[in-house]
């Protein structure tokens, strides 16, 4: 398994799509091995190796952060620096792939995106040894805005070495995976010579033990005359998840005296956008209800979603076609939603299919106010009745991943 996004590493949500998957595939009778990059190639990571699942041998291959490692004041040659900023990484992950192929002689390969040079290697290897080769695609590696007609990613030079690894990708895989609805259509548009077959959808999830655990750690959540707390955790992309009119609304609903910071606290956790949003936040003079907190371990930010009086989502409408890896753990913690998100998107179907009732766009200032005082009423009175259903769990994702490789390794 072949996946940059691996313990050490801390920085965001997708490390833990591969780290279930290597928990869980053992259940089922699957030995992964994963080759992943060295720790020097992170720019956030947690102390140790603690994460990794006992038994499942990681082999860290040398690799480098263009940005950090091969600057000269600040600047760098973006030959360097393509697909990624991790291009290095891939002349000794094929190496150390070959001598893990050499030892093991896996009977799948699979790689995982967004960094582009996991595909190269995967890739690679499937080339030079005929091993069955399965692309998962976290998000699209190209994509357009429909409403602007903005391309993605923003550098076209980066976008046409997407365009083409994409491609070759296409060529060459056995299967090919994505975790939306939505990125589905894409690849199924964009590849139309493609059979319906190569395609397999397995979406992003929860880990229940990791619920569980966090579970013992809930404190009541009676008000006591402190304000109720709503929490958004992760990052706060501006082009994608930007919550400029939520500032807007809560300072209009302020001003209308109808929320206050006594009634209302906002927690908004490992945005990475601090310093562009917190100006916002004071010229609307919101500073005493709207908090930036820094980034917690994965344990800490599970007990604070358990902990809120209820959790916001946001997402626009130009990613309609992806869902916040971070949605199935709101989902799971059984608190009550605030979705500012296109109800035509992918986010909004898996809210609704939940019996989330509080989705408005992201861009509407007026609907956001409008909403949120009902939302904010709803959530006083919230009672959740547990669920037994697993659907959403990674154990259940796995699942899903385990028949398509016995499927590929069976062809």
């Amino acid at each position: 398994m072949i996946a940059f996004h691996y313990p050490p590493f801390s920085g965001g949500s997708g490390v833990h799509r591969t780290l279930k998957f290597t928990k869980y595939l053992p259940e089922f009778g699957w030995q992964p091995l994963v080759l992943t990059a060295n720790r020097q190639a992170y720019s956030h990571s947690a102390n140790g190796h603690s994460e990794v699942p006992d038994g499942v041998e990681t082999i860290r291959a040398f690799a480098l952060d263009a940005k950090r490692h091969l600057s000269f004041r600040g600047k760098y040659l973006q030959c360097l620096a393509l697909p990624d900023q991790w291009i290095s990484w891939w002349p000794s992950a094929v190496v150390e792939g070959l001598s893990l192929i050499r030892k093991h002689r896996p009977d799948v390969i699979w790689s995982t995106y967004p960094i582009a040079t996991a595909h190269l290697i995967g890739l690679t290897l499937n080339r030079l040894s005929s091993i069955p080769w399965i692309a998962d695609f976290r998000d699209p590696m190209t994509d357009t805005d429909p409403q602007s007609g903005q391309e993605y990613p923003l550098d076209a030079r980066i976008r046409r070495a997407n365009a083409r690894i994409e491609r070759w990708t296409m060529n060459h895989c056995t299967r090919a995976v994505v975790t939306t609805p939505g990125t589905l259509s894409i690849y199924v548009n964009r590849f139309p010579a493609v059979s319906e077959n190569r395609w397999k959808l397995i979406p992003n999830g929860y880990d229940e033990d990791d619920f569980l655990a966090a579970e013992q750690h809930v404190c009541s959540r009676a008000r006591n005359g402190k304000p109720a707390t709503f929490v958004h955790s992760g990052l706060l992309y501006p082009h994608a998840r930007d919550p400029k009119m939520f500032f807007a609304a809560l300072a209009g609903l302020r001003r209308a005296g109808v929320i206050s910071p006594s009634r209302v606290k906002i927690v908004l956790r490992a945005t990475g956008y601090d310093d562009f949003y917190r100006p916002q936040v004071q010229d609307l003079g919101l500073a005493d209800m709207v908090f930036f907190e820094p980034a917690v371990s994965h344990r800490e930010a599970l007990i604070e979603m358990l902990n809120a009086h209820g959790l916001l989502v946001l997402q626009a409408s130009s990613c309609n076609m992806q869902i916040p890896a971070k949605l199935y753990e709101c989902l799971r913690a059984r608190r009550p939603i605030f979705a500012m998100t296109d109800p035509a998107g992918d986010t909004a179907a898996v809210l609704r299919s939940e019996g989330m009732k509080f989705i408005v766009p992201l861009d509407c200032k007026q609907t956001i106010a409008d909403n949120f005082v009902r939302f904010l009423s709803a959530a006083e009175g919230w009672h959740h009745t547990s669920s037994s259903e697993d659907r959403h769990s990674r154990k259940a994702r796995t699942r899903d991943l385990v028949e398509l490789l016995d499927s590929v390794s069976a062809a």
